[in-house]
Order: structure tokens, then sequence, then C-alpha cells
């Protein structure tokens, strides 16, 4: 199964900042019916909406998707090795020279740099190679009426209609990853509508087959989540043993310049602007590899949620750009599934949001963890080790 069917689970983007609109679970018919009314509330006709809504249908595969997110308990440099595969860094660099006059059009209007961009359409859906086969309107309304994240969802149901009525949806035959999102770099149907581009010229928004459509689509997606234009957002570092690491970690910040003084180097070239505010990421501690968080990084988490994910999509634009491979170092053992559970129940229990027992490393438990290990005298670079999970 493709990397970006699970990923799209932890996909918020601009939506998630939205309410549910109707009341989820219970009968799915008589949720539909709920469905159809507030869409014609809204002003959109009744014809169209039963239309749309002809053939709805809840997809018990989306479900099963939903709920399978193994994938997340990998750690960085597993997970990274994994999906930073040489064939598409070399799929990457063709394309960079294919769409080329693309790319610098997004460099011009929007400030991303292309490896940003070829970073996410690789990691979604191999250069659009693989965009998911699920029924996209039967997805988004399976996991509207789930109640486990309909407020994420049910507004995604109304921006397809909306696309519908423009002639930009087909409630039949479009189709893509489980949980909604379409095209070769996987946007939601309301970042479509908000971002959707026609690149290519021919008077038609196309995710799924144009990549000047989808490429420039997804940087204006990006600058509209707050994307600084022209500056970086990872950068490979050597840190000194004696860094206090209770400054580490994403909650923590201070000048390019600080860091510097405080024996922080770039691995290789040199840091960026030392006016730029920075943070010190270690995403397996101390002891393996090390980066500095640009401003820019942190918009990687309106694209997706997950803190292994993000770091990894970063680190692969840098590598699209030129970059060398990280230094993984010698990391301490991470702790397993059952154990990272364990010790989130503890955090818990001593009053930490860790965002849920669920066994994944992210990045409330890590500043939960590292909370615990300042407490405790230990060093507080939010990587757990069974020390920690000991000594709670």
């Amino acid at each position: 199964m493709r990397l970006s069917v699970f990923l799209s689970a932890l996909f918020l983007s601009t939506a998630a900042h939205a309410q549910a609109i109707v009341p989820c679970g219970g009968n799915f018919n008589t949720f539909i019916n709920n469905i159809r009314s507030e869409a014609v509330s809204q002003g959109h006709s009744r014809n169209a909406v039963d239309r749309f809504l002809a053939n709805a249908s809840q997809d018990s595969r989306t479900l099963r998707a939903d709920r399978s997110q193994g994938v997340f308990r990998r750690d960085f440099i597993d997970f990274s090795r994994a999906v930073i595969r040489q064939d598409r860094l070399t799929n990457g660099r063709r394309n960079a020279d294919r769409y080329a006059s693309i790319f610098n059009r997004i460099e011009s209007e929007y400030g991303v740099s292309r490896g940003v961009l070829l970073a996410f359409w690789a990691l979604e859906t191999d250069f659009g190679a693989v965009q998911g086969d699920f029924n996209t309107l039967n997805s988004l309304l399976t996991l509207g009426h789930d109640c486990r994240r309909p407020e994420l969802f049910q507004p995604q149901i109304f921006a397809a209609l909306e696309l519908y009525e423009r002639g930009d949806f087909d409630p039949v035959r479009t189709q893509g990853a489980w949980a909604g999102e379409i095209g070769m770099v996987q946007m939601l149907p309301r970042d479509i509508l908000e971002n959707g581009i026609d690149g290519d010229g021919d008077g038609e928004v196309n995710l799924k087959t144009s990549a000047p459509d989808a490429l420039l689509s997804g940087a204006r997606m990006l600058a509209d989540l707050g994307w600084r234009r022209g500056e970086p957002w990872l950068q490979e570092i050597d840190v000194p043993q004696n860094l206090d690491w209770a400054q580490t970690g994403l909650d923590n910040s201070m000048s390019v310049n600080q860091w510097e003084r405080a024996g922080v180097q770039a691995r290789s070239g040199s840091l960026g602007n030392g006016n730029l505010q920075a943070s010190v990421l270690l995403p397996m501690g101390r002891n393996g590899p090390a980066f500095l968080a640009y401003p820019n990084f942190h918009v990687y988490f309106e694209w997706n949620k997950s803190f292994v994910y993000v770091t990894t999509a970063a680190y692969f634009a840098t590598r699209l750009e030129g970059a060398q491979i990280f230094d993984a170092g010698n990391p301490t053992p991470g702790l397993s599934g059952s154990q990272m559970e364990q010790l989130q129940q503890k955090l818990s229990n001593r009053g930490h949001d860790v965002g849920g027992i669920d066994g994944i490393l992210g990045a409330r438990t890590r500043a939960a963890v590292q909370a615990e290990q300042t407490r405790l005298g230990l060093p507080a670079d939010a990587w757990p080790t069974l020390e920690l999970l000991n000594r709670l």
C-alpha cells in the first residue's frame, strides 16, 4: 500500500480549523439526509444536491485505512531511509529539469523552493503514479459520518459539492486517497477551491493529470499557510556535547547568531541569516541526527501533523537540492510501541497532554518527555528512553 494512504490520516491543511456541521454517527442514511438538508440551506439547489449524493454509500475500506496507522510508530532514521529511495531522488531531479519553467515560476511568484514541492510530490504519489483508488465522495461521507474527526471531513463534503457545481468534481468517478485528497500532491477539496491554479493554461484546474496545475496549486497553498519567501526550512547541523539540551525542540527558538555562539555549526556550508529564529531539532535525541529548523519548517505541520513525516519531507527536500545524507550518529535505543504507550500513560497520569495513548511519538509527547527529563535531571533532548520510562 502506498505511503500517502497512511499519511493522509494526519493531513489537516486549512480544514483543521473547521467545525462539524451536522451530527455524526447513527444511521448513515439519516446522516446523508442531514447533509442534503444542510447543503440546501446553504443555498445549493435541491436538484444539484440530489445528483451529487445519488450514489452515496458508506465505505468500510476507508474506515479500515483510517484505523491502520502503524507507520507512525517508526522512528525518523528508519522511516526516512525507507521512503527516500534512490529512484525517488533520481526521478525528482529529472522532474526538476522537466518542469524547470514551472519551478522558476513558483519560486518567482510564491518563493517556495523546488525541492519542497518535489519532495511532497514524491512522498504523496510517487510523482503522480499512484494517486489512490478510493471514491473521494464516499470516503469524505464515511469519515464525516464517523465521530472520530467529523470536524475535519464534513466541510470537505460541501467543498466537493462546490467543485461539482463548477464542473471540477465527479461524485462517481473522482478518486484519490482514502482521506479525500485528490491529485498529484494530494489536496483536499477545500484547498482546491481556495488555491487551485490552472498552471498549464487549458482553462481547467486538474490536479490529477496536470503537473503544472498540481505544483502551482501546492505552492499557492503553502504560501497561503504562511510560507516565508526564499527562506530555508531545515538544515543539518553539528551540535556540541555541552549544549543545553533543554533549549532544543520546536517549542524553543533562538536566533541563528545565538545558536552559533552556543557552538552549533552547519554540517556543510554555512547557517542561514543570523537574525532568523530557529530551533535545534533532535528527532532521535542528542546522539542522533541534528537539524536547525527555521520558521518555514513549521508550515509543514499545516500540511501534515506527523512529526516523522514532516521531518522526513523537509529533509528529503534538502536532499533534492544537493544536501548530503544525514549523519545518523549513534542514538540511544528508543521504546517499542507498547513501551511508548506505557510512557504516554505515565506522562498523562502526571498531567501532560500527550494527544492520546497511541504509541506514536508526536510533538506533544516529545514536549512532555522533555519536561519530565528536565524535572528528573536527565539530558532534556525529548527522546524517550527506557531509563526515563523506569524513572517515571
